[in-house]
């Protein structure tokens, strides 16, 4: 399978590159803001099957032309997108910056969508667009504090998902959403300073990994949560 990561130089997008790359099949290309970091996780994905693309999804718009020729040289298909990026600035609503926001809504939600559109031609009927939400943007969950663009950037990618499902309904091409509750990462520890998650990144990213190959089988224009503890 030819598959994008996109957001995978840490945390849990990482984790879901790993664990790709175990079977030697699969042909992988992870997009990362840190070259560094993608240099890294090249260097320990040993089936020499993983390629990084450096992106930063707030730069997106002037970068199309580049990030187009970079995976279009690599790949003549995509079997599935994984939009795992994310940004958080924990914040109150009425203290936040417009510019912070801007970057929490330009880097959860209008650059994966900007992401999906450019690399839709290249998906065949059969193929699977998974985002990475959480538990923040769905509907009726408990909300916190300091987290009011955080999550409306990710309900916007929730529902994007319903509506992509519907204009590429005739493609053949699935697009599923995942609702993330709780999971060890940076971001949930800068978010929930002292609590303990009952998940590491690893043992989501297996969830993920499972869904995006087999979850087109049963699911279509989803959000789904996931969720063992939220936070």
């Amino acid at each position: 399978m030819n598959i994008i990561v996109n957001g995978g130089s840490k945390g849990i997008g990482r984790e879901v590159v790993l664990r790709l790359a175990e079977e030697k099949h699969n042909q992988i290309i992870v997009t990362g803001r840190t070259k560094e970091s993608l240099k890294n996780l090249v260097s320990e994905c040993l089936n020499n099957n993983v390629t990084a693309v450096v992106l930063d999804l707030l730069r997106i718009d002037n970068d199309i032309d580049y990030i187009k020729k970079e995976i279009s040289a690599r790949f003549d298909k995509v079997d599935i997108i994984i939009n795992s990026a994310g940004f958080l600035v924990v914040k109150d609503f009425m203290k936040i910056s417009n510019d912070d926001a801007r970057k929490m809504m330009e880097t959860n939600f209008f650059g994966p969508a900007t992401f999906v559109r450019m690399f839709v031609p290249l998906m065949p009927s059969g193929s699977h667009v998974i985002n990475i939400s959480s538990m923040g943007g769905y509907q009726g969950s408990s909300k916190y504090r300091g987290l009011a663009y955080y999550s409306a950037s990710k309900a916007a990618l929730a529902c994007l998902t319903e509506c992509l499902a519907t204009e590429l309904s005739g493609s053949g091409i699935s697009v599923n959403c995942l609702a993330l509750g709780s999971v060890q990462t940076e971001m949930f520890e800068a978010a929930f300073n002292g609590l303990k998650s009952p998940l590491s990144p690893s043992e989501m990213a297996g969830f993920i990994v499972y869904f995006a190959i087999n979850g087109n089988k049963f699911f279509n224009g989803k959000i789904l949560p996931v969720a063992i503890s939220n936070p």
